[in-house]
């Protein structure tokens, strides 16, 4: 070995990477970005659990009780309610994750020392921050009938003393299976992946193959190419959302509750606002390498940590909340669960829905207007 030789190589190579800054600040970035996510914004913790409350009885005694959820740092109460359907739908617009139901003899049985229902409603789509919920609530509850149970003991004559009956009720994944709430997340972050890497090297290999000359002579417009090169990834990523769909009710049995059509026509918007964005860093990339990189940087990161596919966003500090709605995986996410495990329809979406429309439009502008019919 001719450490001479092994110097000057080195050297070659730290002046390679220095003109290279593209590559540069992606190799600083990444490891600092990872560090950031995986420091702040992920956390397994479930705090402020949102609860709606259904007070029927309206006593000092059921105010006694929903006073322990509100002093406790698991529950944060988002509203009171009169009826079922109010809380239905703060739990379909992800507005509440628990909802407690009092009946209208809640404090005659506790007076009376019989066993008292409390009806809690539980958001099954994660399953694992549902079981932690009602781990939390049940907590809640023995902490209260605590209370009873020394009362029981102080004073003579009290056979069996007061006691409260939960009667959890969970919707949507009644088994809290995770599978029904990793499957359709997993679907978006797929789609996105795969279709922001399917078009992120079509230009740039055009470029380093050194085709692009012969495209940009042809008299094709600027708009044609870049629909002749959409529309056979576009049809791959309908083909892959096949697969997943299949694969999802037949091989995972995940609960399908809603409307195929909506959910081609919302896979059909988020892919093309993908294959925009893919085609966007194919653009701007200029090599397959960089272009490789910054569609995993761009994709995966954002779609696999912010988007609420494995950890709750309502868990993650304010800011990184706030960072979270610039990723498109977000809503989409949002949707494909609303549809698989809550049968919910557009009326519902339809926030969600109009947020990847802004997404879709965007991409395809930018784009469009990036792309030059031009040798750089």
């Amino acid at each position: 070995m001719n450490l001479t030789r092994v110097k000057a190589l080195t050297k070659k190579e730290f002046i390679q990477v220095a003109r290279d800054y593209r590559s540069l600040t992606l190799a600083l970035a990444i490891p600092i970005l990872l560090l950031i996510l995986f420091g702040f914004a992920l956390s397994l913790d479930v705090d402020n659990v949102p609860l709606a409350i259904w007070d029927q009885d309206k006593t000092q005694i059921s105010a006694d009780f929903i006073r322990k959820f509100q002093g406790s740092r698991y529950f944060k109460v988002v509203g009171y309610f009169d009826n079922y359907k109010h809380l239905e739908e703060m739990i379909d617009r992800n507005q509440a994750l628990m909802a407690m139901v009092i009946e209208t003899n809640f404090s005659e049985l506790i007076q009376s020392n019989q066993p008292v229902p409390v009806q809690l409603l539980i958001d099954g789509s994660d399953s694992n921050t549902a079981t932690i919920a009602l781990g939390y609530a049940n907590a809640v509850v023995s902490g209260y009938n605590a209370k009873f149970l020394l009362q029981a003991f102080s004073k003579s004559g009290i056979p069996e003393p007061a006691m409260i009956d939960v009667r959890p009720r969970v919707w949507f994944n009644q088994d809290l299976r995770s599978r029904n709430y990793i499957i359709p997340g997993l679907i978006a972050v797929i789609i996105m992946i795969i279709a922001a890497l399917l078009t992120s090297l079509t230009v740039a290999r055009e470029r380093e193959r050194g085709t692009m000359e012969q495209l940009i002579s042809t008299p094709v417009k600027t708009g044609e190419i870049i629909l002749g090169k959409f529309i056979p990834y576009f049809i791959i990523g309908l083909i892959d959302q096949l697969i997943a769909v299949t694969m999802a009710q037949f091989v995972y049995h995940v609960p399908f509750r809603g409307n195929l059509a909506l959910l081609f026509l919302c896979s059909a918007l988020f892919l093309t606002g993908a294959l925009a964005l893919g085609m966007l860093i194919s653009i701007t990339a200029k090599n397959q390498l960089m272009a490789s990189q910054l569609a995993m940087l761009v994709t995966f990161l954002p779609g696999f940590l912010l988007s609420g596919f494995a950890w709750a966003i309502s868990n993650m500090p304010a800011v990184i909340q706030a960072i979270t709605h610039a990723v498109p995986a977000r809503y989409f996410i949002n949707i494909l669960r609303g549809i698989y495990l809550k049968g919910v329809g557009i009326k519902v979406l339809s926030i969600d829905i109009f947020l990847l429309v802004i997404f879709t439009v965007i991409m395809v502008a930018l784009a469009n207007k990036n792309f030059k019919k031009k040798v750089s």
